[in-house]
């Protein structure tokens, strides 16, 4: 596990570092209730359009950790528009010394990768660039709830994809587009967007959110929210190696904390 770094006491040398940070763009999103997980109608639209493996998935139960859907009510929040990037990772590690992630040569990515989302990262190493970017702006921000990550993809109507309820690969980063690896930030914009303008929320990276992973329904005072170490927690949205089978807005996956992989990188949130 890396050690959590403190910023240094020289003040003129976080304002310096705070000059060159690139806030990102936030989304509000308002309060209100959405559906979360995945219907039985949901299921029996997946099996007529993508029968090659939804009836697969539903003779193995592959479904039942999205279900039951149900009704959740969320108090207004802020999301990035984008994943955070290894431009913007970089930063934080030139200034704090933090190790690098999986995947990087030297202390830097590939120039050509300045604008893909950052992976090889733990949920411990997202909480640490946060901590770093909020004792640098004066900003709260935090990783998404795997509530707020869904409301976020699929807006307030149940929809399957962020675009609607068809599967089309040329709206995201999945295997069907052959791309084998991840492509810059808001490369599948705006086709791709979810309802609130948000980017790259399936295909492309798995993103971690701050829930552990839990059966349904959603309740954030179960435990769920508790910030440990030693738990699964949520990762969201698919990835660029995966198929259109996971690139759904209710499709989740559990991954330890301490776990980084090329594929998982992550996203900010912030309360209003």
């Amino acid at each position: 596990m890396a050690a959590q770094h403190s910023l240094p006491k020289d003040q003129n040398w976080a304002k310096a570092a705070a000059n060159r940070v690139r806030l990102p763009i936030m989304i509000p999103i308002p309060a209100g209730e959405f559906l979360m997980g995945t219907s039985d109608e949901d299921i029996k639209r997946l099996q007529v359009k993508e029968s090659d493996w939804a009836y697969e998935w539903y003779d193995n139960d592959l479904f039942d950790a999205e279900q039951p859907q149900h009704v959740v009510w969320l108090e207004a929040f802020e999301i990035a528009q984008y994943p955070v990037t290894n431009m913007e990772y970089h930063l934080f590690i030139q200034d704090t010394g933090y190790r690098l992630p999986k995947g990087w040569n030297g202390f830097r990515y590939p120039l050509e990768q300045a604008l893909h989302p950052i992976v090889g990262v733990s949920k411990l190493d997202a909480m640490a660039y946060i901590e770093w970017l909020n004792r640098l702006t004066g900003c709260n921000y935090r990783l998404p709830t795997e509530a707020e990550w869904e409301r976020a993809a699929r807006g307030d109507d149940g929809r399957i994809y962020p675009w609607g309820n068809t599967f089309d690969p040329w709206r995201c980063n999945t295997a069907e587009s052959a791309k084998k690896g991840t492509t810059p930030v808001g490369s599948y914009s705006p086709g791709g967007d979810s309802p609130c303008g948000a980017a790259d929320m399936v295909g492309n990276v798995w993103e971690w959110t701050s829930t552990i992973y839990m059966p349904y329904p959603y309740d954030p005072a179960d435990g769920r929210e508790e910030q440990r170490t030693d738990e699964r927690y949520v990762i969201r949205g698919g990835a660029w190696y995966y198929t259109r089978k996971l690139a759904r807005c209710s499709a989740r996956e559990g991954m330890a904390a301490t776990h980084s992989s090329p594929l998982i990188g992550f996203r900010l949130a912030r309360s209003i």
